[in-house]
């Protein structure tokens, strides 16, 4: 008697969840089913899915090898052999779901995840990610395909060619609901408006969706006029840099979280009514004027440093040293030159002076850091 031994590991909890949403069924009736078919589209469709969540690399001239040590039928069903699962049938199967659109099959089993877990969506997020590949991935030309090519590498890979993919996920348990694909050249500030837009034409409820701050540039503003978004707003808009400079410590409430303070304001950027949220963190601020005070000793030991190196030269005339002395500190952010004399003795000329800290320069940094890090504005 022989025993032949098959693995499910983890993969049977996989295919049960597959199966608990209908993800087969939904692909079968969306690009429909033969009779003639040993596996239907659906079926294909939960094996890639299986391989991919296999924790082993294994490319799709090779993907039936993936599945000749398990145990297929019970991942599959009844009949169902490794054999069928050649890269013609999986070839074919990507074939139909270009054609017909991998967004709107995507969409449809997102619905059927938020229906069948009882997801809320009252709120979510967009955000994007970088994946490079191997290879040269020439421009095929054609219209309406993305462009594998440079861009900025999310995953520390410049070198390589990249696409990105814009992902929207529920607030709830982080489950994506919308996807697209995108040129591995685009950039978060032109896609995320038009993303929003398309999110909210393919899902017919009410929702808030949350981006970071690239998304916030006119253009998507103007785009987005009829989303609901929460997005924070970059310093690098000049009202919002003002608005965070010229706030005094006095004008902001006290949060019930603890260690926080804000202060709201209606404000109209881009033709576009908005309720602007400025949030101070104690925590940061004390972290940062920590850092500030190792810049500032950092910065003074250089001084003196530069200062004792000066002290020891000569010059040929009082204008020259004096002219050096000024020079010494103009990089300096925190310190100055003071008590400066220029003495002479036998014909050449040096410069005696002092180093202390620039009162209102230090001043200014307490209030308002170079990046405004403990103050947000959301």
């Amino acid at each position: 008697m022989s025993v032949e031994v098959k693995n499910l590991d983890h993969l049977g909890l996989v295919a049960g969840i597959i199966d608990e949403i209908g993800i087969v069924e939904i692909v079968n009736d969306l690009l429909g089913e033969k009779k003639t078919e040993k596996v239907s589209a659906g079926l294909v469709v939960k094996a890639m899915i299986l391989n991919g969540m296999g924790l082993v690399s294994s490319p799709l001239y090779i993907f039936k090898n993936f599945f000749e040590s398990k145990a297929v039928e019970n991942l599959l069903g009844e009949g169902i052999k490794a054999e069928y699962l050649n890269d013609d049938r999986l070839g074919r199967v990507l074939d139909k779901i270009y054609r017909f659109g991998l967004n709107r099959i995507f969409v449809a089993i997102a619905l059927a995840t938020v229906k069948k877990y009882e997801l809320t969506v009252n709120s979510n997020h967009l955000d994007s990610s970088s994946f490079h590949v191997h290879g040269d991935y020439p421009n095929s030309g054609e219209s309406g395909t993305i462009e594998i090519t440079y861009g900025y590498s999310r995953d520390h890979r410049p070198d390589l060619k990249q696409f990105l993919m814009n992902l929207i996920c529920t607030g709830d348990g982080d489950v994506p609901l919308w996807m697209k694909m995108g040129s591995g050249n685009d950039s978060d500030s032109k896609q995320f408006g038009r993303s929003m837009v398309e999110f909210k034409k393919q899902f017919q409820f009410e929702s808030l969706t949350v981006a970071d701050s690239a998304f916030y540039t006119q253009e998507n503003l103007q785009i987005a006029k009829e989303v609901k978004w929460l997005s924070r707003v970059p310093v690098t808009v000049k009202a919002a840099k003002n608005l965070v400079e010229s706030v005094e410590e006095s004008e902001l409430k006290t949060s019930q979280l603890t260690g926080y303070r804000f202060q709201e304001s209606q404000q109209n950027y881009a033709d576009v009514e908005q309720r602007w949220l400025l949030v101070e963190s104690q925590k940061r601020k004390e972290s940062d004027l920590k850092k500030l005070e190792k810049k500032i000793q950092k910065d003074g030991e250089s001084a003196q440093k530069k200062l004792r190196e000066l002290s020891v030269r000569e010059f040929a005339c009082a204008a020259d040293a004096e002219k050096a002395a000024f020079r010494l500190l103009r990089k300096s952010k925190y310190h100055q030159i003071t008590d400066l004399e220029i003495t002479e003795n036998s014909g050449v000329y040096q410069v005696k002076a002092n180093v202390t800290i620039d009162e209102a320069s230090v001043e200014i940094k307490n209030e308002v850091p170079d990046d405004l890090s403990w103050r947000r504005m959301f």
